[in-house]
């Protein structure tokens, strides 16, 4: 079994695959709306499926890697998600597309919570930069990646690559992997009754709305540069997430993430006005790291023992903020641009106004 700065690699490697479900979509998109021959909102509704069947299974996955370990799991999830790519390069119609995608979100999504729960339950003393280091395979991997698939003349052959590439790769590496025994921690039946929980739980699902619109529509709304755009996005998403994780442990995670929060909202206003570049930087940078912040609080409030559960259940915010932040803001788009981009803006000040009324009512959670 993989221990020490192994298993943080492993998580890493991991990451890197699950990266191109959400960071490569950009890259793949106006391939599958020519592809396919359909409207961009109907090509969102994939993203869309994504962000929910990823984030509703990792709950059930996480349950079975808290309880009979991640290996198993693990490995028919890497299965599952090197499908979603071949079976997505082989589809001859939307709907076939919709399919495939839904199946591999499935095997994406409960990689994910393994990956980012290596760091959580092995790293308890360095949890910010461990989990932070995990998630920075998340943007890395598509950093890339899009050069190549962007330019390239379809979307079937560069998925195919991937699926191939993927399904030798993570089976082996997963077959490796373990959790620890002796830690302790709040089951999710009850977190999931108290307040703080559901704070915690809206701040994270608000304030990553502008993050999901542009993993889901950078290519959509960016006029030019577009392949430089899609490259930088995900890259710096990956970069921060280790240095702000590293930060979180020595100045505190809410301090962190209230500092986070506060710069997609300067990100989200720049979008607003289209100053597109500044906006893409800041929302990519500080957006990126609110996931695995958010991830290490919950360790940090609730344990490590069930927190691949609990993290999945926060998780799920995310599918709120996919269908919040692709569906109808691309629905939004085509109606009024400037209600589009005021729509992101709103929800990032609602997360953080979220997140301002934890440290007010739960003042001894200061320390974290």
């Amino acid at each position: 079994m993989l221990k020490g700065k192994s298993i943080l690699v492993a998580g890493f490697i991991i990451m890197s695959f699950n990266s191109l479900y959400q960071y490569a979509w950009n890259a793949f998109l106006p391939h599958l709306t020519s592809g396919f021959k359909v409207s961009l909102p109907e090509i969102e509704i994939a993203f869309t499926l994504f962000t929910i069947f990823s984030t509703s299974f990792q709950i059930i996955g996480g349950s079975i890697a808290d309880y009979k370990g991640p290996r198993g799991i693990g490995i028919i999830s890497a299965i599952l998600s090197a499908i979603g790519f071949l079976g997505s390069s082989l589809s001859t119609s939307i709907y076939e597309f919709y399919a495939f995608w839904s199946l591999g979100s499935i095997g994406e999504g409960i990689l994910y919570g393994i990956a980012s729960n290596l760091a959580v339950k092995w790293f308890s003393k360095t949890r910010g930069f461990a989990t932070g280091f995990v998630s920075l395979g998340f943007g890395f991997g598509s950093a890339i990646v899009n050069p190549f698939i962007y330019p390239f003349q379809d979307f079937r052959l560069p998925m195919m690559i991937i699926g191939l590439v993927e399904i030798v790769i993570l089976p082996s590496l997963l077959y490796f992997i373990d959790y620890p025994t002796k830690v302790k921690g709040e089951k999710p039946k009850d977190i999931v009754k108290t307040g703080k929980w559901w704070l915690i739980y809206f701040s994270y699902a608000l304030s990553v709305i502008p993050l999901n619109i542009y993993s889901s529509s950078l290519s959509a709304v960016a006029k030019g540069n577009i392949l430089f755009l899609i490259t930088i996005f995900p890259l710096l998403s990956g970069i921060s997430r280790p240095i702000l994780g590293y930060i979180s442990d020595i100045i505190g995670r809410l301090t962190t993430i209230f500092l986070s929060i506060f710069m997609v909202i300067l990100g989200s206003f720049l979008f607003l006005l289209n100053i597109l570049l500044p906006s893409v930087i800041l929302i990519g940078f500080f957006g990126g790291s609110l996931i695995p912040l958010f991830f290490s609080i919950t360790g940090d409030l609730f344990g490590e023992k069930y927190s691949t559960a609990n993290t999945a259940i926060l998780y799920t915010g995310k599918a709120l903020a996919g269908v919040l932040g692709s569906f109808i803001f691309s629905l939004l788009l085509q109606f009024n641009t400037t209600i589009a981009r005021e729509f992101g803006l709103i929800s990032a000040i609602i997360g953080l106004l979220l997140l301002m009324i934890l440290q007010l009512s739960r003042r001894r959670y200061q320390h974290i």
